[in-house]
Formats: C-alpha cells, structure tokens, sequence
C-alpha cells in the first residue's frame, strides 16, 4: 500500500509538529490570530472542526498565517469535505470512516484521515486506501498500550490518536514509533479563543514544541 506524494508531505509536516491543535473557533475573525499563536510557540499546524457554521470561513482565513498548515476536522459529510478543499485545507479529518467521504476527498486531492477505534475499522480503512488514520477517543479505547497493540498487527498504518490526550501523557503517546501525531484540543480550548487568549495558547504550545 503506498501513499501519495501530497498525502506523504502532508504527514511529514505533521510528524515534524508532533501535535495537531484541534480547534473549535465560533468567530472565524480569530482564525488568523489563533494560528499565529501556535506558530509562534513552535507549532506549525492547526485543525479546525466543523462543529461552528462558519468553520470553511475560518479556515480560509488560517491560511493567510505564512506557514502554517491548516486542516479541517470533524468533516462528516461529503458537502463538508468540499468546503474544506475549496476553503483551502490541506487535509481533512473525521471521527470515523465515510466511504463517500473518501471517494471524495480522493477525486479532490484532499489528503482525509478517517477515524477508527477498532481493529476492523483499521482494515477497512486499508481496504480503503489509507494509511494514515485518525484514533478515536484514543483514551477511551486503550491509549498507548492499544496503539502498540495494534501497531504490532498492522505496521504499514499510522496513527493520529485523539481524545483524551493532553500534556501529561503526550510523551506516552509520542513513544509509540506508529504515532505519526497526537491531536490536542487543550491548547487550543474553546474559551481561550473565545477570550481572545493567543499568549496562553502561544504558552501552551511552547510548552510542547520543547519537548
């Protein structure tokens, strides 16, 4: 199973950041000073959720922070997805696995990363063409010890584990060779945006990007 050159650059940025900030922004005005937050505390990558209306919006305007890769998440349906890449995401990801979704983001070019919480899942999404997939709730499921688990069965995946990781068990996660990244919504918390807190979340990933 091989993975696509965009797919591949994609990962590797995401490798390099160790965690994917996954963000929930109501005003997408704030999208901009969010993700220059991130990039100043070292971290070059934000996700954005489609939980809020204006999340295509906020997206768009994450772009315009130089070097910063921006992704959508919680894409859940195949309209969502096409906002995303008209938005300008450099990848998407779910909380499970929609095969219209990946037919779709395969025919846009869209890297998608579905989620799986289960060793069937992980073959389905094999079968599916990814190689790359999201753990969700990682905690929940096992943590680190159902990623070796796993791991083990199928080296040839990656994992992005999700839910229930923050900083005091990230270098768990992070030891496990398969993790490609972690996704983390405490630096990035819904009212710290909110509150327009950009040097605590700025603090927050700094606190990471030295680890």
């Amino acid at each position: 199973m091989e993975i696509s050159v965009s797919d591949a650059l994609v990962v590797d940025c995401l490798r390099a950041c160790g965690v994917v900030p996954v963000a929930t922004i109501e005003d997408p005005a704030l999208a901009p000073e969010v993700g220059a937050a991130l990039l100043a505390g070292g971290i070059g990558c934000i996700e954005i959720t489609f939980r809020h209306a204006g999340a295509a919006d906020a997206i768009r305007l994450a772009r315009e922070v130089d070097g910063l890769v921006v992704g959508a998440g919680t894409v859940l349906s195949a309209e969502q997805a096409r906002a995303a890449h008209d938005a300008g995401a450099s990848f998407a990801v779910a909380p499970g696995t929609n095969e219209e979704i990946v037919r779709v983001c395969d025919e846009l070019g869209l890297p998608f990363f579905p989620g799986v919480a289960t060793a069937s899942e992980i073959e389905r999404a094999r079968v599916l063409g990814r190689q790359v997939v999201k753990v969700f709730p990682a905690a929940q499921v096992g943590g680190p010890a159902f990623l070796r688990a796993v791991s083990a069965t199928y080296p040839d995946v990656g994992f992005m584990p999700t839910g229930g990781v923050d900083a005091s068990n990230l270098a768990d996660y992070l030891a496990v060779p398969s993790v490609v990244a972690c996704g983390g919504s405490w630096l990035v918390r819904p009212e710290l945006v909110r509150e327009g807190r950009f040097d605590e979340i700025e603090r927050l990933a700094r606190e990471v990007s030295v680890r």
